[in-house]
């Protein structure tokens, strides 16, 4: 299987050199993306082919339920490559329905070291009970929750110096959280966006 995956990769570079001799030498040549996608570690939400991007133009992190830990030293060193060197515009925090790392969070049973990583939903959960205990289902309450916790993550990003810094000395960045959805393929922006230092 893994030969396949070779395989795979040298069939596509051919494709690539065949549709246009200069892709990769381009492609070496300097990173300017406009975009950091935080996103869920899921393999069915990679950001470029869902945003119909290509190679180059956007940075990308990812972790289990698109997680802001602020003192997660990968995740900001990441941001703040993509803030301070890069200069992207926008740092769009993704998540999507049907999340594994969300569900794991809320159905009670033990998963290891993961449920550590996971408490920030928990806690979302928890100061969203009221709205969160009107859902008629459990699948419309977990999928509320995706949508609470991606609003929490561009909050909480909003706090980091890192992005109050930017903002302090100018920088045109902005933060978005959307959802993805597995069902029909389409990205949804959740109204959340967040520009400038807060006050």
């Amino acid at each position: 299987m893994l030969a396949d995956l070779l395989e795979h990769n040298a069939r596509w570079a051919t494709e690539r050199i065949a549709e246009d001799p200069d892709y990769f030498r381009r492609l070496a040549a300097i990173q300017n993306p406009e975009y950091l996608w935080i996103g869920c570690s899921d393999s069915r939400v990679p950001a470029n082919v869902i945003t119909g991007l290509q190679p180059g133009e956007v940075f990308v992190h990812r972790n289990v339920a698109n997680l802001v830990h602020r003192a997660d030293v990968n995740m900001l060193s990441v941001v703040e490559f993509a803030v301070e060197t890069l200069g992207v515009r926008h740092v769009i925090i993704c998540g999507h329905y049907g999340c594994g790392g969300v569900r794991a969070a809320m159905d009670g049973h033990r998963h290891g070291v993961i449920d550590h990583w996971l408490q920030p939903v928990r806690d979302i959960a928890e100061a969203n009970a009221e709205e969160l205990s009107r859902c008629a289902h459990q699948e419309t309450r977990l999928a509320r929750l995706c949508e609470f916790s991606i609003r929490a993550q561009v909050e909480s990003l909003s706090k980091t110096p890192i992005i109050q810094s930017a903002w302090n000395r100018g920088a045109d960045v902005a933060l978005h959280g959307w959802i993805y959805s597995l069902s029909d393929g389409r990205l949804k922006d959740l109204g959340c966006s967040r520009r400038g230092a807060l006050r």
